[in-house]
């Protein structure tokens, strides 16, 4: 991590187009109109799941998808909308309606191009995974619930929120299912499941909504008095015309509520996105420009709202269709979002006809996808601190928000992981006899005598504010014989905070008024610059900051043995 430096922003665009051949092109081309395909129905069923039409889905898509194409870091990352965003988007609409997404959207993307160019990339890939899964287990769990009112064909129309009061509200209206509008919706669903087997490279989802599609549609022909509930008849006809941009209302006050909303979806956009550029890595070996790709995401994030348009994050299964097509250049990603304008200019009066139950299939099995049981049932072999992060980040995202499962589930992860860097770090204390290559890989061993009256305190890891409070009971617990001097041996310390320079100044005055001698060793540069701006070089002299062991044993001694004397002539 590097806070400071030229702006880390080199698009994979740029490079990709200054080597770029007609071979190239068509498989790009080839990859982008399959990748489009896969897309649509993706888009569609995102925007309405989010709470929006699906004009706004497509809109995301083909905007989003582009920018991100264009300034990302990433050759084969496929940007747009994607069911991670479903809860938070759904949620920000429900208390602050269209345009207090808008706004937050905008203030994502606005963190997410500062995320970059801080050079913060890398960091946010130190998010503790068992955070990762628990909400994404959990979005999955609630994208599930979202869809039984339209697969069951149930005619809810104000469902609550809340996880707990919506499956209430369904079993209480479950004797309300239709049937055409279920069978229409497992018709969907086996469709999905069973293509694969016949071909990987079919979508299974678009072929379910043009096979039942048409299926409805002869079924309402033949039989006028089945109603099955479409696009059409909940939206209304669709617009084709790309919206104009325009404008909203900012106010500090509005920024200020926005801001937790807009922290969630910055975040969830940059760990989705660079887990998406991670996986592709692997397939492709390239490498991604993480900095870069968290700008092109910040920027894409900046223009949509101005069109209406919903988050937009990279998109791990449309990266890998991507891949498994061919696209190995950012072209593909683009021609993926001119695949969809055309869709989106031309057969807008066909996407008119898709049955919801249909689209409520396809959430079904993305849910399904998303929720990674596979690695939950890992994690549970793991240590229990980080099967409780999982289940409290789970629980959070499903029984009240995603905003506060985030912030409360990265709280815990930093708590457990000071808890186990504190238990990790151990304070060694000898007397009479030290071995200075003691804890080293050397196998010449230098045995120090260490006179008596002299102790020697080794901190073995980071020195911060919770090893500072160990550090400090230690040496309270030892007060019972007072040395001549005590050494404080650093060697292994990489790193000093405040709350440890305080407590080293809390023991410093403490133990001159017991005429104790504080002696430091093995005090790397870094570790000195802070001692030193602290002051701690005047309260026990430079001298007394010793590079090696040796040298502060040496000053120890004679300091005891200076000390001995006096007592013993008087």
């Amino acid at each position: 991590m590097n806070l400071s430096g030229t702006i880390d922003f080199r698009p994979k665009l740029i490079s990709a187009l200054s080597h770029y051949s007609l071979s190239r092109f068509k498989d790009d081309l080839i990859a982008g109109i399959v990748v489009g395909i896969v897309a649509l129905p993706l888009a569609i069923a995102f925007g309405i799941a989010s709470g929006v039409s699906p004009t706004i889905g497509l809109i995301t898509a083909i905007i989003g998808g582009f920018l991100v194409s264009a300034f990302g870091g990433n050759s084969v990352q496929i940007g747009g909308p994607t069911g991670a965003f479903i809860v938070i988007v759904y949620s920000i609409i429900q208390n602050y309606g269209l345009q207090g997404l808008a706004i937050a959207t905008l203030m994502a993307g606005l963190i997410l191009i500062l995320l970059g160019i801080f050079h913060l990339g890398t960091v946010i890939k130190f998010i503790p995974y068992p955070i990762v899964v628990g909400f994404t287990s959990g979005i999955a769990l609630t994208i599930f619930s979202t869809q039984i009112n339209d697969f069951l064909g149930l005619g809810l129309t104000d469902v609550p929120s809340d996880f707990l009061s919506k499956w209430g509200v369904y079993l209480s209206n479950i004797a309300n299912i239709d049937l055409p509008t279920l069978g229409v919706g497992v018709v969907s669903l086996l469709i999905i499941i069973l293509t694969p087997m016949i071909s990987k490279k079919l979508p299974g989802s678009l072929i379910a909504i043009i096979i039942v599609t048409a299926a409805v549609y002869l079924l309402k022909a033949t039989f006028p008095e089945i109603a099955v509930e479409t696009i059409g008849d909940r939206f209304g006809n669709l617009p084709t015309d790309i919206p104009q941009p325009k404008g909203f209302e900012l106010s500090m006050n509005t920024i200020n509520i926005l801001l937790p909303s807009a922290f969630t979806i910055a975040i969830l956009c940059a760990i989705e996105s660079l887990l998406s550029a991670t996986v592709a890595d692997g397939v492709t070996g390239s490498h991604t420009n993480s900095n870069t790709e968290l700008i092109g995401q910040g920027i894409a994030n900046v223009v949509v709202p101005f069109f209406g348009g919903i988050p937009v994050t990279g998109a791990i299964a449309r990266t890998m269709t991507n891949i498994t097509n061919g696209g190995r250049t950012p072209v593909a990603g683009i021609i993926h979002t001119v695949v969809l304008l055309l869709i989106f200019l031309f057969l807008m009066p066909l996407i008119n006809m898709v049955p919801m139950a249909c689209l409520a299939a396809v959430l079904i099995v993305v849910s399904y996808n998303m929720s990674g049981w596979r690695t939950v049932v890992g994690i549970f072999k793991s240590p229990k601190s980080d099967i409780s992060v999982l289940l409290v980040t789970f629980l959070l995202t499903v029984i009240f928000d995603l905003t506060i499962a985030i912030e409360i589930g990265l709280l815990l992860a930093i708590i457990l992981f000071l808890r186990r860097v504190m238990e990790n770090t151990q304070i060694k204390v000898y007397s009479e006899q030290l071995d200075v290559a003691e804890g080293t890989d050397a196998t010449t061993h230098e045995v120090l005598d260490v006179s008596r009256g002299v102790e020697v305190y080794e901190i073995d890891g980071p020195f911060f504010f919770g090893v500072a409070t160990k550090f400090d009971e230690m040496m309270r617990s030892t007060l019972g014989t007072k040395p001549i001097v005590r050494i404080i041996r650093m060697r292994k310390v990489p790193f000093i905070d405040a709350t440890a320079v305080h407590n080293l100044e809390i023991l410093i005055k403490s133990s001159q008024s017991d005429n104790i001698h504080i002696v430091l060793s093995g005090v790397n540069q870094q570790v000195r610059q802070v001692l030193l701006k602290a002051g701690i070089d005047t309260m026990i002299g430079e001298d007394h900051i010793c590079d090696n062991i040796s040298r502060a044993v040496v000053m120890a001694n004679r300091i005891a043995d200076k000390h001995r004397a006096r007592h013993h002539d008087a």
